[in-house]
């Protein structure tokens, strides 16, 4: 094993997450990504990874904002 896998640990997928979506867009969501050299799951994982680091940074601003003391 190299050094820079020894760094960069990849965390282990262990979880499922089943969600209900129609046909049609299913069809057209594997589509694409076949076509885009992808795959479902992998942009799954990337928007959730996008979500929670946008909504976790508004949710830190928001805790600052709590936190600041009020001046009159």
């Amino acid at each position: 094993m190299s050094k820079d896998t020894k760094k960069h640990k990849i965390k282990k997928k262990n979880s499922q997450l089943i969600i209900r979506i129609n046909d049609e867009e299913r069809e057209q969501f594997i589509n694409l990504c076949e076509h885009l050299d992808t795959s479902a799951a992998r942009e799954i994982r990337h928007f959730i990874r996008d979500f929670l680091a946008k909504h976790n940074s508004e949710n830190e601003v928001s805790k600052e904002e709590e936190n600041t003391p009020e001046t009159e």
